[in-house]
């Protein structure tokens, strides 16, 4: 993946949060003066320019869903007064934040959505190996994506990280991605970041679960940064499984399994991928 690839990556894993660009230099392996450069270049915005119309994108969001509280929507968005987040949302926008929760809809104003990030490099995939795995009972937070167009995967993560370790009932310390419920017709499919658990009755709010069968999987390792796992996603479906005789198990598409080899914060390491195999 780009060096800026790598940085719209981590901006959308951590924007909720504050970040430096000394940090997101560090994840593109540029320098600071660099970076700053080729990304104004590859996307026509400034890194913090962006960062600052993602945060109010997100707050209008909460706005127009309903939420009353316009300070506590501020403050998740980085700003530490009802006049600073105001002044900052009518120059993004040209409208007032209390405009947009009286009007409940966003149909007048033009939000940043997150900028795709694409790699259509050939890659080459060492072999899989088998397991079966037992049944499984996993717990997270999930969204429907189209096709192509995953840019907001890497926020669900940040929500969902908020969570990890504490969830109850969680099993250990191994995320999981869950990639199910393809819908070729609409050209979408259901995404949950997740962990294992042996107890449902006590979830966050917002959590959703799913139940997977015991099956055999290929398991194929993803190397590098997290940003193009897509491209061997597309490998893996679009030239391994084809040729290897097999047929893909019915649910879930592919499984991704975080263990202490992949670094959440950098989103670099090794990732396994699991596609379920039939009999």
């Amino acid at each position: 993946m780009s060096a800026v690839g790598r940085a719209i990556w981590f901006i959308e894993s951590h924007f909720a949060n504050d970040i430096s660009l000394e940090e997101i230099a560090g994840a593109a392996g540029l320098s600071r003066f660099h970076l700053s450069r080729v990304f104004g270049l590859a996307t026509g915005h400034s890194i913090s320019a962006y960062i600052r119309a993602r945060r109010l994108s997100g707050a209008a969001q909460s706005l127009a869903d309903g939420s009353s509280n316009i300070l506590a929507v501020a403050l998740e968005a980085g700003y530490g007064s009802h006049e600073a987040f105001t002044r900052a949302f009518r120059e993004q926008f040209g409208v007032t934040p209390e405009t947009v929760r009286k009007q409940g809809h966003l149909s007048n104003i033009t939000l940043t959505e997150p900028i795709r990030m694409d790699d259509t490099r050939t890659l080459k995939l060492d072999p899989p190996r088998f397991e079966d795995s037992p049944p499984l009972v996993l717990a997270g937070l999930a969204d429907t994506y189209a096709y192509g167009r995953t840019e907001g995967i890497p926020s669900l993560w940040q929500r969902f990280n908020a969570h990890f370790g504490s969830i109850s009932g969680q099993k250990g310390k191994v995320a999981y991605g869950v990639c199910s419920e393809s819908n070729s017709d609409a050209g979408t499919f259901r995404y949950m970041a997740a962990a294992e658990v042996d107890d449902t009755a006590a979830l966050p709010a917002g959590f959703s679960t799913i139940r997977l069968p015991k099956q055999r999987y290929a398991v194929f390792l993803h190397r590098g940064h997290i940003s193009s796992i897509a491209t061997t996603a597309q490998h893996i479906f679009g030239t391994w499984l084809p040729k290897s005789g097999l047929q893909h198990g019915e649910t879930p598409d592919l499984i991704e399994r975080y263990d202490d080899r992949f670094d959440p914060h950098s989103g670099m390491g090794v990732v396994e991928m699991w596609i379920p195999i039939r009999p």
